[in-house]
């Protein structure tokens, strides 16, 4: 089991995409097992609105449904490729990361939403 995405091939297993997302919070100043909705504990997280970051919506998502709209998609798609530049080429998140960068602009310019699934 996993998560997969419309549009692309890209694919994670549930633990990879959390790591994949960890990964990237680190990369904008985030640790996101302070955040809002990640917290393992009781206590609140942090909201997501303290954070201006196109890459946002990738990172505030359920990890197993639900969709990216075409405006969202339109945003993230380049910041994700940003985020990744440095991360060596054979790297399977960044392999995926760049595949789903791909399906979000295949879903904008479709005008459709980007399904996790």
């Amino acid at each position: 089991m996993g998560i997969d995405f419309s549009h692309c091939n890209a694919r994670w297993s549930y633990g990879g995409f959390n790591s994949f997302r960890q990964r990237l919070a680190k990369e904008i100043g985030m640790n996101l097992e302070e955040m809002d909705g990640f917290r393992r504990d009781e206590k609140p997280g942090i909201p997501f609105s303290n954070f201006s970051d196109d890459i946002i919506p990738l990172l505030d998502h359920s990890d197993c449904d639900g969709v990216l709209a075409p405006d969202e998609c339109k945003r993230v798609a380049p910041r994700l490729r940003e985020l990744i530049s440095k991360w060596d080429d054979d790297d399977y998140d960044k392999r995926h990361a760049l595949e789903l960068a791909d399906g979000m602009d295949a879903a904008a310019v479709a005008n459709e939403y980007l399904e996790f699934t």
